[in-house]
């Protein structure tokens, strides 16, 4: 039987676009919100779209933030997608120092160029890819892949970091902890290279 990756609905991310590029990699994937079915699963998928605040709202009214932290504790394989990564960690700027998970010691800072457009949109690319991170098996140095934001984020712990990228700042375009990975980048938006991050990831 093909595993079952949840990807977490909390109404702010595009579910449709990421579940069909998992789909397309061979997994089994469940959309929910249910406490139960984030726990049962077999991978966990947290993408977002949108605002810091808006989204712990989201996560608070529908009492999914711990059961987030308890499947991450239980070491199964999770993968944060674009606002799902900087959720990740302690707090960010945005909204007032708007306090996340907790998972990643560190912080979400927005992006202060003057001559650069905010948000950082369109394809960027990787560098400093870390060394043994499963998600990016056969990923070139240098790939290009797609983003949208206007936040980043800053981890405590720079080991953690899995991928570089540039734009008027150098920050954290992944991150790999134990079983916790993330992206700031969208890899359902990243065509085929896109699909070969998300296979590895169903793989892992």
């Amino acid at each position: 039987m093909k595993q079952k990756i949840v990807v977490v609905d909390y109404g702010m991310g595009n579910l449709r676009s990421v579940s069909k590029a998992l789909e397309a990699s061979g997994a089994r994937v469940i959309i929910s919100d249910r406490p139960s079915e984030i726990l049962k699963a077999d991978k966990l998928v947290f993408p977002g779209v949108g605002a810091f605040k808006d989204a712990v709202s989201e996560l608070r009214s529908r009492r999914i933030a711990g059961p987030i932290r308890e499947f991450i504790d239980g070491g199964k394989p999770f993968l944060g997608l674009c606002l799902g990564l900087q959720l990740l960690l302690d707090k960010s700027e945005e909204a007032g120092s708007c306090k996340g998970l907790g998972i990643i010691e560190g912080k979400v800072l927005k992006f202060r160029s003057r001559k650069l457009k905010i948000p950082h949109m369109g394809w960027n690319q990787l560098s400093g890819i870390r060394g043994g991170c499963p998600l990016f098996k056969g990923v070139p140095e240098g790939s290009y892949v797609y983003f949208v934001h206007s936040y980043y984020a800053l981890p405590e712990d720079k080991r953690t970091i899995s991928a570089y990228t540039d734009y008027g700042v150098k920050f954290a375009s992944a991150i790999w902890s134990e079983n916790v990975y993330a992206t700031q980048f969208h890899p359902e938006k990243s065509q085929a290279l896109g699909l070969k991050i998300m296979r590895n990831f169903v793989k892992i």
